[in-house]
């Protein structure tokens, strides 16, 4: 397939995302639609923008940047019929006003091994011996490994932390000295219990639960709570730049946090 940039069609770049990740995998699995949501009119696309979720700021800030597609973590469709009625509506008409198209990937971009969030995330804590981890309806979309020395869990939060932003809770229940980790994104804090089992010194994941917390305190399960937005950059950024790369197309990525 040739991606040269006079060919970058919102057709053309579906078929590109899908060379990288693995949608097939997760049909039936994931209940957001994966792939283009609101298309364009056919126009070439010269800018691609790049964010973790679909909303009005990140929008109309793609739009003042002159992006043709946006390219999001979260999108707008989970797996039911939404009316075009309200926030929704004005959402779906600023896209088609403006001619941009809408791409969404959830499921196959936590879980994809080189431009996925978890990937990046165990890369960038210097995790060796790397396996899947985080069984989600069958299929395991994070990852898990060893640190080649070991790492307190203050040193493993510096080296996560996006845009200077710190993780949301530090939960130091375990060893001083970490040894082997396990990290799934976003909103998996259930993955904990996998973690206990396997004997896992550290769990990275988005967000923490009052109802696990006991779990994890009496598992002596350190956990790491990154935030759902921060910890889900990860993969986002990673496309942005082999997209940059390879398709030598503009790119740019929309920073919108929601301190969650």
């Amino acid at each position: 397939m040739d991606y040269m940039p006079s060919s970058n069609t919102s057709a053309k770049l579906d078929l590109f995302f899908r060379n990288i990740m693995d949608f097939e995998g997760f049909a039936g699995i994931d209940n957001s639609l994966n792939g283009i949501q609101v298309d364009n009119d056919g126009s070439l696309i010269s800018k691609i923008a790049f964010a973790v979720d679909a909303n009005m700021e990140t929008f109309e800030r793609a739009a003042s940047a002159g992006a043709g597609m946006i390219f999001v973590h979260h999108g707008l469709f989970w797996g039911k019929e939404l009316s075009f009625t309200g926030t929704h509506r004005k959402r779906i008409k600023f896209l088609l006003d403006n001619n941009i198209c809408l791409y969404a990937v959830h499921l196959p971009l936590d879980q994809a091994p080189k431009y996925g969030n978890n990937a990046v995330l165990a890369e960038k804590l210097g995790l060796e011996n790397i396996e899947p981890f985080g069984l989600y309806h069958g299929k395991k979309i994070g990852y898990k490994g060893v640190f080649p020395q070991p790492l307190t869990i203050d040193q493993a939060s510096q080296k996560i932390s996006f845009a200077k932003r710190p993780p949301l809770g530090v939960y130091p229940f375990g060893k001083k000295e970490n040894l082997s980790c396990a990290v799934v994104s976003g909103g998996a804090v259930k993955n904990a219990f996998e973690a206990i089992d396997e004997g896992i010194d550290l769990y990275i994941t988005g967000e923490m639960s009052h109802n696990i917390y006991h779990n994890c305190l009496e598992g002596k399960l350190n956990l790491i709570a990154g935030g759902h937005h921060s910890t889900e950059t990860c993969g986002v950024n990673a496309v942005m730049v082999y997209c940059a790369n390879e398709l030598n197309i503009d790119t740019i990525f929309l920073d919108v946090p929601t301190g969650l």
